[in-house]
């Protein structure tokens, strides 16, 4: 009874500083809004990205993130840190979030742009600074105050980075409580308050923290699992398609949702295809070797955190790939035929390891994607490498996925790139099919409220044979 009483007291004393932390979040986003014009949004926003794109801050936040955190690669993350700042920035630019947004006066209509209020973030260990930037940043443009929920390993970082925004902030002439995390130790107990009390939950990584937040009561988007999936057809640029393929794989050490983790290459192109990606520094295990790996990266049963997102040299020492060189190895790949719970290969691996299938032709390509999709990762994306355009269309239509990456290195199109259209973002919805309330990159849009001032207009009424024409015609009335 004792211990019973002491958890009691533990849990009402961590529910009692989470409610404090939110408070304080609240009353800062009551004050900043109702003063708040478009300028003052703006500059908190820019306040919060320059935090992070500040060079030496971003170098020191992508070391600490790699020291506590042991997953990934500096140099990525420094480069993430910042395209993906950048990217948002640039997608923020000049948009009115704050006031009238929008006037039809065909149909009557005022949109006002109103905030949310306070936004609670589960943030990944995977991207302990990028994701929390860009969902900082877009809640400050919306008028939001954001209080972040880091993982264990993320929590240093996720401090640190914070003291910069409040420094930021004071520049801006803008409130520090607008930008807070959970109080440490970081726990499941505090982010289930968190989700709790605020105004909107949003979740990116682990999918037992999307469901929690689906059972918050509180409106939530979480984002489904990646399982990134790419078909390399007959009519593909080999080399491109085999350089794109490595460079996203073994990006920030396949830290991100939208890295690769299974190919279909067409037979036709089989062999060519080999040789690009060994040209490209993947090396391809035998059965006894990808035996080892799998044990490995398996080794209690679910991923074993000793092989997520390192460097190759790790991946080749403790899978006993002895026969590799780090040196001349950028990642591996395994020649694979099932799919689903008994072979763990077909899933997502968060590291430098790729399945390779073969299919006879891209309708059988298409059906094997669709079974990989539909054992891991549907609703993320799926990749191809084509010079037939009909093919993307075709993928878009049949498979259960919301984003065709045509001809493009996957990691860094998914999330939005300066060369397509997608935004910026490190959270991406599946719809549907992957569990989600959204099917597309979260973005500012999901940041707001919306309301309306709805005018009388003309009447619009039709007449029935207007609306029944056809059917009639067709079916008989």
């Amino acid at each position: 009874m004792a211990e019973q009483g002491i958890e009691a007291v533990a849990a009402d004393s961590d529910e009692t500083a989470v409610d404090d932390v939110v408070a304080r979040a609240r009353r800062a986003q009551s004050g900043f809004a109702a003063s708040a014009d478009q300028r003052r949004l703006d500059r908190a926003a820019q306040a919060a990205a320059w935090a992070v794109m500040e060079p030496s801050r971003n170098r020191e936040l992508a070391e600490l993130a790699v020291a506590t955190t042991g997953l990934g690669k500096v140099e990525d993350k420094v480069r993430k840190n910042h395209r993906k700042t950048l990217g948002l920035l640039r997608d923020l630019r000049g948009l009115k979030t704050c006031g009238v947004i929008r006037e039809r006066p065909e149909r009557g209509l005022t949109e006002i742009a109103r905030p949310i209020g306070v936004i609670g973030a589960v943030v990944p260990s995977t991207n302990p600074v990028a994701t929390p930037v860009n969902n900082t940043v877009n809640a400050l443009k919306c008028g939001n105050a954001i209080v972040l929920a880091p993982s264990p390993k993320g929590a240093a970082v996720c401090d640190r980075l914070i003291g910069y925004i409040h420094a930021e902030l004071d520049k801006a002439g803008a409130p520090r409580d607008l930008v807070q995390m959970l109080p440490p130790p970081p726990s499941k107990a505090k982010s289930r308050r968190l989700m709790e009390r605020a105004d909107l939950v949003i979740v990116t990584g682990s999918q037992a923290n999307v469901r929690a937040a689906y059972r918050s009561g509180t409106p939530a988007i979480g984002v489904g699992a990646g399982n990134a999936t790419v078909i390399v057809d007959e009519t593909a640029d080999l080399a491109a398609a085999a350089a794109g393929i490595a460079a996203s794989k073994t990006f920030d050490n396949a830290t991100s949702c939208s890295s690769e983790n299974a190919v279909i290459v067409l037979d036709a192109v089989r062999e060519r295809f080999l040789e690009a990606l060994a040209a490209e520094g993947g090396a391809l295990l035998d059965a006894r070797e990808r035996d080892r790996l799998v044990a490995a990266l398996w080794s209690a049963g679910s991923l074993d955190r000793k092989l997520l997102a390192q460097d190759i040299d790790v991946v080749i020492r403790e899978a006993g790939l002895t026969r590799l060189e780090p040196q001349s190895t950028r990642f591996v790949f395994t020649e694979e035929r099932a799919v689903g719970a008994g072979n763990p290969m077909s899933g997502e691996k968060l590291s430098l390891a790729l399945a390779l299938y073969g299919a006879a032709d891209f309708a059988a390509a298409k059906a094997l994607a669709a079974e990989i999709l539909g054992h891991q990762g549907a609703g993320h994306s799926v990749g191809l490498y084509s010079a037939r355009a009909e093919r993307a269309l075709e993928l878009g239509l049949e498979l259960p996925t919301c984003r065709v990456i045509v001809n493009q290195a996957h990691c860094f199109a998914t999330g939005g790139s300066f060369d397509n259209g997608l935004p910026f973002s490190l959270s991406m919805g599946c719809g549907s099919w992957g569990g989600n309330s959204i099917d597309e990159n979260l973005h500012w849009r999901h940041f707001l409220n919306v309301t309306r001032v709805v005018r009388r207009i003309p009447t619009e009424e039709p007449a029935l044979e207007e609306v029944f024409e056809d059917y009639w015609r067709e079916i008989g009335r």
